[in-house]
């Protein structure tokens, strides 16, 4: 790593330099964009309650959604938009299918549909997001915030690919990431005003002791984080023609122990804040308690509800990512076997095995993950911004590893490229 960091810094790599300054530029651009209120709102009348969902597209925002901002949405509409289209690529669709067998042609296509549908999801969201905060408004300003908080999203999925062409790569992977670190640093200061600074039940020392102690869990979090992120099950496979081995390809399958990322907390997040969602706007006493009771994160029906649904959907999402059959047939195309396993059927079993023991393991790490902040306020008095561990943390952890991946990829065919010129 250190080397890598030599690398980036010699003379020599101007280029790169140069687009991780254009990649902090723009991640700038959108702090800045956080801190715009929507033109007509304002803050101090808005009226934003528990709505489950919103409280993770808040972080992913780096508060933008707490704050009514002109990036409150995000780029939710667009990931929303993601897994939709990739849902409709499993012939639910016929058109949708034969797009994602088309190669480059096809995911051109595919990524087009996804912005327009993105775009389309940002107003809807926009819209039902503008009564939410605002009571009583005008037809016409309902649309003309909706209309603004869309042309957010349209900015930052522009962005996004500005940072993806000129920058180092993962636009809005980096946004969102970006969004999220921006708020950690309140969420320190909120601990150490808890801990030591408001002194009301601990004293400075031993007030201190505990602000070191709630950091080096955190800490001791990422470091698991890091570990299941970058843990996986290595199926190993022979080649029947000895000179594909050779040619350099894998030996080995490597399977993740959570190859379905944080999808599956955002589905089970979007169905577990619809009730809420719904109660807000029906505004009714005796419907609003029931769901508060019964279905909300913070009851524990509606905790042991959300930890299900991240466990059933990381196996489904697993399985949309990780196809045992499309798998098998193109090592069995490719001359591959797997040891003492028979191609064709016997392969699809063991891969699906395989794949249904390691993703109960990492589904079970997710639930727990997207589940620690609401333990945490459980057993502590601390603010709810104080947390340890959630759905934040496992994207930061992961899209800093694949930027790094990405830093690491851009070095190499640097030095390939200065090392053919000599």
């Amino acid at each position: 790593m250190f080397a890598n960091l030599k690398q980036i810094f010699n003379p020599k790599n101007k280029d790169l330099q140069k687009r991780i300054l254009f990649t902090f530029a723009a991640l700038f651009v959108f702090k800045l964009g956080i801190a715009i209120v929507v033109p007509g709102i304002d803050k101090e009348a808005l009226g934003v309650g528990n709505l489950g969902f919103l409280e993770l597209v808040n972080a992913m925002g780096g508060g933008a959604m707490e704050n009514f901002s002109i990036f409150s949405l995000g780029v939710m509409p667009y990931i929303t938009a993601s897994i939709i289209v990739q849902l409709l690529q499993m012939d639910i669709v016929p058109y949708f299918a034969e797009l994602a067998k088309q190669g480059h042609t096809g995911r051109t296509k595919l990524n087009a549909i996804t912005r327009y549908l993105g775009i389309f999801l940002a107003f809807i969201q926009g819209y039902m997001f503008s009564f939410a905060y605002i009571q009583g408004a005008e037809p016409l300003m309902y649309m003309q915030f909706a209309i603004v908080l869309t042309a957010g999203t349209a900015f930052l999925l522009w962005l996004g690919d500005q940072i993806t062409a000129k920058g180092i790569g993962n636009g809005i992977s980096l946004i969102i990431m970006a969004g999220i670190i921006a708020s950690m640093p309140a969420m320190f200061m909120s601990a150490w005003d808890s801990f030591v600074a408001s002194g009301a039940t601990l004293g400075t020392f031993l007030g201190i002791v505990t602000f070191l102690l709630y950091v080096a869990v955190y800490f001791a979090v990422i470091l698991g984080v890091l570990f299941v992120q970058l843990s996986e099950r290595r199926v190993e496979i022979q080649y029947a023609n000895k000179s594909s081995a050779v040619l350099g390809k894998q030996n080995y399958i490597p399977l993740k122990l959570n190859s379905a990322g944080v999808i599956p907390v955002i589905f089970a997040s979007s169905i577990i804040s619809i009730p809420a969602f719904i109660a807000q706007f029906l505004g009714r006493d005796g419907v609003s308690s029931f769901i508060e009771s019964w279905l909300t994160m913070n009851s524990l029906t509606g905790f042991l509800l959300f930890m299900t649904l991240i466990i059933l959907f990381s196996y489904f999402y697993t399985f949309i990512q990780i196809k045992p059959k499309d798998l098998a047939e193109n090592l069995q195309k490719s001359g591959g076997f797997i040891p003492a396993v028979r191609p064709g059927n016997e392969t699809i079993n063991y891969v699906t095995y395989i794949l249904y023991r390691i993703t109960f393991v990492g589904s079970i790490f997710l639930a727990l993950m997207a589940g620690s902040p609401i333990i945490f306020g459980f057993l502590t008095t601390l603010p709810p911004s104080v947390t340890i561990g959630g759905t934040g943390l496992l994207i930061v952890v992961g899209v800093a590893l694949e930027t790094f991946r990405q830093i690491e990829n851009k070095l190499v065919s640097t030095s390939y490229v200065r090392g053919r010129r000599r």
